[in-house]
């Protein structure tokens, strides 16, 4: 398997830079180019595009794609963040909807939710969201299209300083994005999303958990 991904890796920069060996640097003629200044590329990946969005070198098209995935990263952070407070945290006291008679302690965590609370809940969520989105201009060129709507708590007047929480603030989206997933993923197959793979008894993988292959940390 390792020999697998390593030969492609090979041929990829072979392919690029004369030599399996090639410097990266001796690929002058990339579009990538235009991009490994900006946030984002961190190491060890650098600018890492493997789906090659970014091969036509088209700036405006980039700069869309990060204004997009700043708001994911930023929605995945409280959306995790959300899975995890009132498991440790607790809910708060009294009601989430005193006609109903719904305390917010009735309202399960996790996808159980979705169920639970009213559609004025989601409605009021969805008019908060649209009020983020349309509340300020965010055309190319803004500040809002490049994130900033103004909200300075965690900021920093010294620039090499903001650019550093910057590229915090991508690298914990991305994080927070492939977390969530896996939290949705875990609470659908076992109830929770810290359920025990255990408890998913009815996956037809089961049947291959014993074989050759199946090793830490991945398992089957």
């Amino acid at each position: 398997r390792l020999a697998m991904m390593a030969i492609i890796g090979m041929f990829f920069q072979d392919g690029l830079t004369g030599s399996a060996w090639g410097d990266w640097a001796n690929y002058t003629d990339s579009p990538l180019r235009a991009f490994e200044s900006e946030l984002g590329v961190q190491a060890p990946v650098g600018f890492w595009d493997p789906v090659g969005f970014t091969a036509d070198g088209d700036v405006q098209n980039f700069a869309r794609r990060r204004q997009t995935e700043l708001k994911h990263g930023r929605i995945a952070m409280l959306a995790t963040m959300g899975y995890i407070t009132p498991e440790v945290a607790g809910k708060f006291p009294g009601y989430l909807s005193p006609s109903a008679g719904l305390k917010f302690q009735d309202i399960p965590n996790g996808l159980a939710a979705l169920s639970k609370v009213p559609s004025g809940g989601w409605a009021q969520m969805a008019l908060y969201a649209a009020y983020c989105e349309v509340s300020q201009d965010q055309s190319p060129g803004t500040p809002a299209a490049a994130g900033d709507f103004g909200w300075k708590v965690l900021t920093s007047a010294e620039p090499q300083e903001k650019t550093k929480k910057l590229a915090a603030e991508i690298a914990n989206g991305r994080l927070a994005m492939m977390a969530i997933i896996g939290m949705f993923f875990q609470d659908g197959l076992t109830g929770s999303a810290w359920g025990d793979w255990a408890n998913y008894t009815d996956s037809p993988l089961r049947a291959f958990e014993s074989e050759l292959g199946v090793q830490a940390p991945v398992g089957f």
